[in-house]
């Protein structure tokens, strides 16, 4: 491979909501003068935040609906199962308003009433309707507008399938990325002062997911390998509704508009576990209820692939209210399954979707060293592959939207401040030296001999977390799932990539996503053994019950030879103590 070196003020890592966000307002914040580089893995339109359907929140009208950023931040602080950061929930509900309304004057197209007020639906959890949306294709429609704005910078330059595989880190402060051209497979070397890390999540550690196959957590395992501190990982995000058999994200919205969620007796079930809320419960009590449902024998089975499920129920909606505000599902159920959701019900079971933990951050993005103690130099992470941490054990859906927007504003506009503090980077012969190794160790893999197909891994890595490491945990199918996850380990040592081509290898791409996914499925179980009670995401048969005297506390992940090393700190709580939570 042949490598080459770039040197940028800025290196933004990933492409979706946050790090476009970020690149946009770093530019804007110095007048055009840093040179900033967005490196991705994907075409940059192809970021899964395209994905992102039902919409984002945010208090816009108070007046005319009597809401409050007060309501929405206790909404959120007690959709978390009281784990958010609540200083981190007051500053997403100050600054959410302002991010929609920037997305409108760079042309999202959101849907509005005939007053041509931004119209806002129901989402789960939120005691008033403030989910700004564009139909159902929210994501798309942010996606394009903001990939649009980066396209008119000339100090900025996109990096398309460009896959990132070391994070470098010189005196605890960043120095620089080392990335594969998937087009040509030369090496390249990204020097810089500042990073922003928006790889987005890890749901693809399991197999029934509604995310892309990019959602490997790269950004993540990369800070990870680097020394950094995750938080929380234990906490995964099951969405209740995605599609049988596919895993294809049917949107909350469906529930917001009005839909029904019914068990094989044609029960609306939800009125034994959440009476006030229904179908809009937050999600993980909804996801709990469906397999609850599903183990006592009301659910149904899909003849093919075996799985278990309800039924989402859009019938008795109006026609047009469904071919205006969700035509996409619409479209999706008729191409994928050959059901028309105006005549008849949709399966549906609760998928991984969300990964509420991530690398650990500060108040303002920042990476933190350490459990406590200061930063690492010129790092931010953003996004869902940062935990700041604004939805604790359970996130309230349209908040993603919002998270991705405003800390990719915080970052953006501190970082030029934090470029011109910083002396020209030293100590690039060392760097030049850790991009070589790194270079020889991508080589090793490619060239190796080996006797494991890595996509094997993957699949015994995906079953073994479907299975073991779903919406309920008991400790011994966690030990279970350790224990394979790393008998996997040991054996991706003795991997083979069978394309030994340049152009397009994403058979080498593959087989380094693995080593991702392997390493944060073991934080992931390692974090949830621990943690011995249950609260949000995280529900464990033995312990069903909160336990705030024990447990009101964020786990802090690092890496060591031997494994995880297990730390943990307080949750920062302002004005809402924890009290039970019923809906």
């Amino acid at each position: 491979m042949v490598m080459e070196v770039f040197d940028y003020d800025l290196i933004v890592l990933g492409s979706g909501l946050g790090g476009l966000t970020s690149a946009i307002h770093a530019s804007l914040a110095s007048k055009g003068k840093l040179k900033i580089a967005i490196v991705t893995k994907l075409h940059a339109m192809r970021s899964h935040s395209v994905s992102a359907e039902g919409g984002i929140s945010g208090v816009l009208y108070p007046e005319s609906n009597k809401d409050t950023k007060e309501l929405h931040a206790y909404d959120t602080v007690k959709g978390s199962d009281y784990l958010a950061d609540q200083d981190a929930v007051e500053q997403l509900v100050e600054m959410a308003p302002g991010e929609i309304r920037f997305y409108d004057h760079i042309g999202v197209a959101w849907n509005r009433d005939d007053s041509g007020h931004i119209q806002q639906r129901p989402f789960g959890g939120m005691s008033i309707p403030r989910t700004a949306f564009a139909a159902d294709k929210t994501g798309f429609f942010m996606m394009r507008a903001l990939y649009d704005e980066v396209t008119g910078f000339e100090n900025i330059d996109v990096f398309h399938e460009h896959f990132a595989t070391r994070l470098f880190l010189d005196g605890g402060r960043f120095s620089g990325i080392f990335a594969i051209d998937l087009a040509t497979r030369n090496s390249r070397l990204f020097r810089g002062k500042a990073c922003v890390i928006a790889t987005g999540g890890f749901s693809r550690t399991y197999g029934f997911t509604t995310t892309a196959h990019s959602s490997t957590g790269d950004g993540i395992a990369l800070a990870y390998r680097a020394g950094l501190p995750l938080k929380d990982m234990e906490f995964v995000q099951f969405h209740p509704t995605a599609l049988v058999p596919s895993g294809i994200l049917i949107t909350e919205a469906a529930r917001g508009e009005g839909g029904y969620l019914r068990n094989n007796k044609n029960e609306r079930f939800m009125e034994k576990y959440a009476k006030s809320k229904m179908e809009l419960a937050p999600r993980d009590i909804v996801s709990r209820a469906i397999v609850t449902e599903i183990r006592e024998g009301r659910g149904f089975v899909h003849e093919e692939s075996g799985l278990r499920y309800v039924h989402l129920d859009l019938t008795h909606l109006d026609s047009k209210l469904l071919d205006e505000r969700l035509p996409m599902i619409r479209e999706i159920a008729i191409k994928m399954l050959n059901i028309d959701p105006h005549k008849e019900p949709l399966p549906i079971r609760p998928a991984a979707h969300f990964t509420m933990g991530g690398i650990h951050t500060n108040i303002n993005g920042q990476v933190m060293a350490s459990a406590e103690g200061g930063i690492a130099g010129g790092l931010w992470a953003v996004g869902e592959c940062g935990c700041v941490s604004v939805h604790g054990s359970n996130r309230l859906g349209s908040n993603s939207l919002s998270q991705c927007s405003v800390w990719g504003r915080i970052a953006g506009t501190s970082i030029p401040d934090y470029v011109s503090a910083v002396p020209e980077m030293t100590g690039r012969k060392t760097l030049d030296e850790m991009a070589e190794q790194e270079e020889s160790r991508i080589n090793d893999i490619l060239e190796r001999k080996g006797t494991v197909n890595p996509y094997e891994l993957q699949s015994r890595l995906q079953s073994t977390m479907d299975e073991l490491v779903y919406v309920y945990r008991r400790t011994d199918s966690l030990q279970k799932a350790l224990a394979t996850v790393k008998e996997l380990q040991r054996k991706y040592s003795d991997i083979y990539v069978s394309d030994k081509g340049r152009v397009f290898n994403t058979n080498l791409r593959d087989a380094l996503q693995v080593e991702n996914l392997l390493d944060l499925a073991e934080v992931v179980i390692e974090g949830a053994l621990r943690r011995k009670e249950s609260r949000g995401a995280h529900a464990m048969e033995e312990y069903p019950e909160r336990d705030d005297a024990n447990w009101l506390k964020h786990t802090i992940a690092f890496k060591e030879d031997d494994g995880v090393k297990i730390e943990y700190i307080p949750v920062k709580i302002t004005r809402w103590k924890p009290e039970k939570r019923v809906y």
